[in-house]
């Protein structure tokens, strides 16, 4: 953790640095503005400390600067002539915090803890959001079935809304899609996806990570982690596969819901968050209930609106479209020829049961890409479409 004070008060600096380095913290000073500009500049602070009334370039214009340069620190700002004019100012030009002298033990580290509380939050939005810009693309719904059309149309009248959605289909048919384009569409688009597969983290571990841990809160738990929920806030968290959640997880997803804010593991400390949520299952919630593997009063919290994703048995006039899809995007992810499908050959594919549903017939598009010739024939679906083949 590294911090720099800016202060041409050698007392003040040398207090601040003594204070924090008993606290762990690597502190850096900086006698006057212009040398504290250069080195923020120069250097990654996950908190600076800048005194507003100094010689040459004042606070307030380091400040400035720091903001249009994009420095990422938490600035906080020192003077010892406080007034809420001032501090409403520093805080307007782009300041975490203001200060004032003389300076209090306590205030200064209650500020540390929390500017770099937020600091953090502020780098794990930015990554998430390179991440999200880096997959920017997002695959569109393939399909003019009435089955698919009616889920199109869902989304475009739910996404602008907050209103929590619960993505219901059988394995492969698109549900993350779906949840994708729920945000992609909504107020929400420019702020994190985040997404969790439930049935992925084993039952003790679940807990930790949507709502996050404290250091020490268990064997494992070496440093602070933020958990899915905090990583969404502002934008639309995913849980994938939510009927496989634990019933310990359950309740705490509700308080969430309920009250919007959570507590890591380890704190009795309440976080605010802001998140929508969009739940998918393959599972019979209803079903799930009754066998009481299933909090009755989450479903109804999480099925405001509830979408279902058609089987692909029940849209099959969509795989001619589907398939010359995935001919084309196998292709350039593979860097194989493109390859093109008789008509006989897709009657072909009609036939098949498609209990993989979309994931299984891309999955036979890329066999037929590999083993069947060019054009793809009624001979090469009839061969290759099983894995087992024929």
């Amino acid at each position: 953790m590294k911090i720099l004070i800016i202060d041409d008060e050698k007392s003040i600096r040398l207090a601040l640095k003594d204070i924090l380095n008993d606290e762990g913290y690597e502190v850096d000073l900086a006698e006057d503005g212009k040398a504290g500009l250069d080195k923020a500049l120069a250097g990654k602070y996950d908190v600076i400390f800048c005194d507003i009334k100094m010689p040459g370039m004042d606070g307030m214009e380091v400040l400035d600067k720091m903001v249009a340069e994009g420095v990422e620190s938490a600035i906080v700002m020192i003077s010892g002539h406080g007034d809420i004019e001032t501090a409403v100012k520093c805080l307007k030009q782009g300041a975490y915090d203001f200060v004032e002298k003389p300076l209090d033990l306590n205030r200064i580290l209650i500020t540390v803890k929390n500017a770099t509380d937020h600091t953090d939050v502020v780098k794990e939005n930015k990554t998430l959001k390179k991440k999200i810009a880096s997959t920017s693309f997002i695959q569109e719904i393939i399909g003019k079935s009435d089955a698919i059309l009616k889920v199109k149309e869902m989304i475009d009248k739910v996404a602008p809304t907050d209103a929590r959605v619960l993505v219901t289909g059988s394995n492969g048919t698109g549900k993350e899609l779906v949840a994708r384009w729920l945000h992609e569409k909504s107020n929400r688009s420019s702020m994190p996806f985040v997404e969790v597969n439930c049935a992925a983290i084993p039952s003790e571990l679940i807990e930790s990570e949507l709502f996050g841990h404290e250091k020490g809160s268990f064997t494992s738990a070496i440093k602070q982690h933020k958990g899915k929920f905090e990583q969404a806030d502002g934008g639309t968290l995913f849980l994938d596969e939510v009927g496989d959640m634990s019933l310990s997880a359950q309740a705490k997803v509700l308080r969430v819901l309920q009250e919007n804010k959570l507590s890591r593991v380890g704190s009795d400390k309440d976080i605010n968050v802001n998140v929508r949520v969009v739940a998918a299952t393959n599972k019979d919630i209803p079903e799930e209930i009754k066998k009481g593997n299933f909090r009755e009063d989450l479903y109804h919290r999480l099925s405001v609106i509830v979408i279902r994703v058609p089987s692909l048995a029940e849209r099959k006039e969509d795989i001619p479209l589907l398939t010359e899809c995935f001919l084309d995007q196998i292709s350039k992810e593979s860097g194989m020829g493109k390859r093109t499908i008789n008509k006989d050959a897709i009657e072909e594919l009609k036939k098949h049961s498609w209990t993989g549903n979309i994931r299984e017939l891309r999955n036979v598009v890329e066999r037929l890409m590999i083993l069947g010739g060019n054009p793809i024939t009624k001979a090469d679906v009839v061969a290759y479409a099983s894995p087992m083949f024929r």
